[in-house]
């Protein structure tokens, strides 16, 4: 019994603030449910504040605190006044989840210069953004979980049938070499900084390409099945808790199998 209960404190998270960019759906909201499920209070934001504070609505539920913010990543100023209400309100943030995202699909040859940038200033210069807002507040308690939210795509090519998406993919390969760079830069501030590399999931986000992939998307993948929403909470809490805590500049896939071959 004394064993089984030390193993589950290092996967305890109450008394803990966790941050989770866009939480409000998809695999952030479910991200962030697991986090409240394991204790931690709670901030989440997106561009759409309703699905935030429906979010919010169930993870108080849970029994822990949860502030709903709406935040549009390429505004620097946005995510400046979250973090200073988050700090004022909590006094600390010990977690952060980059999970915010967007995409554009196209053929490579048509991808406009616009939209490109689009894609590039979420998915990575939104992400360090939030991510440097925050490590300095890190940087200050000596303390910290960063998890950047990737995907499988960042580390290979992908077939157009289903991903014509070269922005989309160029960024999650940023933030992989953003991942594992940072980890060294902060680990003598005692903040460690890893990603999961999600692979099929549906979602919004992923519902196009589903539809267009279909057995063909499916017969790539080991498992053949997607992803269930619940198989990414164990996933972050792992890497928000003390059970992670010698463990920096990882890359997580959770894909079925998809990048083993």
């Amino acid at each position: 019994m004394e064993c089984v209960m030390e193993t589950a404190r290092l996967f305890d998270l109450h008394g803990k603030v966790a941050m989770v960019s866009g939480g409000g759906d998809g695999l952030g909201r479910a991200m962030a449910l697991g986090l409240a499920d394991a204790g931690a209070d709670m901030i989440i934001f997106s561009r759409r504040l309703e699905v935030c504070q429906e979010v919010a609505i169930e993870i108080r539920k849970r029994g822990v605190r949860a502030l709903p913010f709406q935040c549009d990543l390429g505004r620097l100023e946005d995510i400046e006044e979250v973090v200073s209400k988050s700090l004022a309100e909590f006094g600390r943030i010990d977690i952060l989840v980059n999970n915010s995202g967007r995409t554009w699909g196209a053929a490579p040859e048509d991808i406009k210069l616009e939209d490109w940038q689009k894609v590039i200033d979420i998915n990575v210069n939104g992400t360090f953004r939030c991510t440097q807002a925050v490590g300095k507040a890190m940087i200050r308690e000596r303390s910290g979980k960063i998890i950047n939210i990737s995907s499988y795509a960042g580390s290979r090519g992908a077939d157009p049938l289903y991903l014509d998406a070269l922005p989309y993919n160029t960024s999650k390969g940023a933030l992989n070499t953003f991942t594992k760079d940072l980890a060294v830069k902060w680990a003598q501030y005692n903040i460690t900084v890893n990603a999961i590399a999600p692979g099929w999931f549906p979602t919004r986000m992923s519902k196009w390409s589903l539809e267009q992939g279909g057995e063909s998307l499916l017969s790539r993948i080991p498992m053949k099945r997607y992803g269930k929403m619940e198989e990414l909470m164990g996933v972050v809490v792992f890497l928000a808790s003390p059970a992670s805590d010698y463990m920096t500049g990882q890359i997580i896939g959770v894909d079925g199998g998809l990048t083993a071959w």
